[in-house]
């Protein structure tokens, strides 16, 4: 990276208060230890646990408390539904940490991250039931957001792609997958015998690019099955969700540490869904507070 050049205003917008531009967030507020969830109200949720609140900012749908647990700092931010709205996140949250906001470059010093992602998503497999936690160990994207960033072959599991790209005869009109692992530091820390290690899909979208049908037909009904039916290293894909292999991605090309666990609020094998998920997701939020 050239600490020499100076990022121009359109692209990395900062505000007259001199926050992010969607984030609304300042260097200061930063914290190291971060938890993202999708859905702004479960930020509320996540700070109840806290032992002190330092500030609580919103801004669209990203909302943002900072505080200290168990008397570590935390901050926990949303990041709105997909790939996209994560993108923006993970971006201007590495630009608190590493970019100069006043002379506009890149710090000389680098600030790792920890990011850990609560999130519920529908099981693949039979023996994955609701209420189970599934950590990504690896997360496969349907987005192709990180193949618009140089080097993503370095971080990507390109062997997984390649028999992931010919068992399930991928369309040339989708977007290339990609593949990235989870951090091993985090995996260890957060994964116990009480959470999956799985292969997680982040899809592109809530309905077809995960084989839901309303009233539009799909551009290749059996995708699931195939999908259902891989096997890496005689491990099958475990799950769906939307915004894993893009967090853990990106969390790569920066040099932080990320990681996705989601709670299972869904079967699509058995067409099964829970609603009252909230009590699982609360213990999912408990356990990632307690071992972070």
């Amino acid at each position: 990276m050239d600490n020499t050049r100076i990022i121009p205003p359109s692209e990395l917008i900062i505000n007259a208060d001199g926050s992010a531009f969607h984030i609304h967030l300042r260097p200061d507020q930063l914290r190291d230890n971060i938890i993202l969830v999708g859905d702004p109200g479960r930020v509320d949720m996540v700070a109840s646990y806290f032992d002190t609140i330092d500030y609580d900012v919103s801004s669209r749908e990203f909302h943002a408390i900072a505080g200290s647990y168990k008397g570590k700092p935390i901050m926990c931010i949303s990041h709105g539904i997909g790939p996209d709205n994560i993108e923006i996140v993970v971006t201007e949250l590495d630009a608190l940490a590493n970019v100069d906001f006043q002379t506009r470059t890149v710090r000389t010093t680098h600030r790792t991250l920890n990011m850990v992602r609560i999130g519920t998503s529908g099981s693949l497999q039979d023996d994955i039931h609701i209420g189970d936690f599934v950590m990504a160990a690896k997360g496969t994207g349907f987005d192709g957001i990180l193949n618009f960033y140089a080097d993503r072959d370095k971080v990507c599991d390109l062997e997984f792609e390649h028999q992931f790209t010919a068992h399930t005869g991928w369309l040339r009109t989708w977007a290339a997958p990609y593949t990235v692992d989870a951090d091993p530091v985090l995996l260890s820390r957060i994964g116990r015998d009480d959470m999956i290690h799985g292969f997680t899909i982040a899809a592109v979208g809530f309905y077809a690019p995960q084989g839901r049908m309303v009233r539009l037909p799909l551009a290749d009904p059996d995708l699931n099955e195939k999908i259902e039916s891989f096997r890496y290293q005689g491990r099958p894909v475990t799950n769906f969700e939307m915004e894993s292999a893009c967090l853990q991605g990106l969390a790569r090309l920066l040099g932080h540490r990320a990681m996705t666990v989601c709670c299972i609020i869904a079967e699509r094998r058995l067409t099964k869904a829970d609603t009252d998920y909230k009590p699982a997701v609360r213990r999912l939020i408990e356990t990632v507070l307690d071992r972070f």
